[in-house]
């Protein structure tokens, strides 16, 4: 279980994040959605060890992760995918899992790289087909579209065999339809027992994906419950939508358009 406890980070006199709790649990998939400058990146960054906390706490099934390097948190099981799709651009699909594979066993493991094992080989094939990937397998990743850049990330957090999985706007950039499918792959994720935590401002990558929603603003969570619990939530409304506190129309209103 992730465990965050009173989480603050300032950046001089900005309070980027101020005083946020909430837990994830194995098996459970969660929304941390918010307005531009509400603190998600921060909050994530924090989380996974590119920031460090100006107070609170970060536990990882008991264990504080405090002080503990990306690296180290990785070997510990919590991976992180970021806004914009980190991947070798020079390497093959194939190449760049087989090296994420074996930069999971540590550096002297990434060091290797010219002689890639075919152990690493037939796990990467075994994973890229369990994110839809295996077709692509030889395509050298900068010819690719970057909705399978997107995937090709999630891949490689996966390759370090991750509980908890952190994803900054994974649908970011996507066509409606590549957000879809690369949700449902999140959403099937969380099902198969990993506890996923993703930030996101597209709200159909969040409604029926998402088990429980949290909304940050102005660094501080505001809300959070069900997708449909917080966007009739009043102060959501009032500071995240807009809305001058009346009704709209459908189920879920403005958000789902946020």
């Amino acid at each position: 279980m992730l465990q965050v406890q009173q989480l603050v980070k300032y950046f001089g006199g900005v309070h980027a994040v101020d005083g946020v709790s909430f837990e994830v649990s194995a098996g459970e998939c969660v929304a941390l959605i918010g307005p531009n400058g509400a603190g998600k990146s921060t909050c994530f960054s924090c989380i996974a060890g590119q920031y460090g906390l100006t107070a609170g706490h970060v536990f990882w099934n008991g264990q504080s992760l405090e002080g503990l390097a990306p690296a180290v948190r990785l070997r510990q099981g919590v991976a992180r995918t970021f806004q914009v799709a980190q991947v070798f651009e020079v390497l093959t699909v194939l190449q760049n899992v087989q090296l994420a594979i074996q930069a999971s066993a540590g550096p002297r493991a990434i060091s290797a790289f010219k002689s890639l094992d075919w152990q690493a080989r037939g796990s990467a094939l075994a994973l890229l087909g369990r994110t839809g990937l295996h077709a692509l397998a030889g395509e050298d990743v900068l010819s690719l579209p970057y909705g399978v850049k997107k995937r090709l990330e999630l891949t490689l957090a996966l390759a370090s065999s991750p509980k908890l999985l952190l994803l900054d706007e994974p649908a970011a950039g996507l066509a409606e339809e590549e957000r879809a499918s690369l949700m449902l792959l999140v959403k099937e994720l969380a099902r198969q027992g990993m506890a996923v935590l993703y930030t996101e401002h597209n709200m159909d990558a969040v409604q029926g994906v998402a088990d429980r929603v949290l909304v940050l603003i102005e660094g501080r969570l505001a809300a959070q419950g069900s997708f449909e619990e917080v966007s009739r939530d009043a102060t959501v409304r009032r500071l995240y939508l807009g809305d001058g506190g009346g009704g709209s129309d459908g189920e879920g209103g403005e958000m789902a358009h946020a």
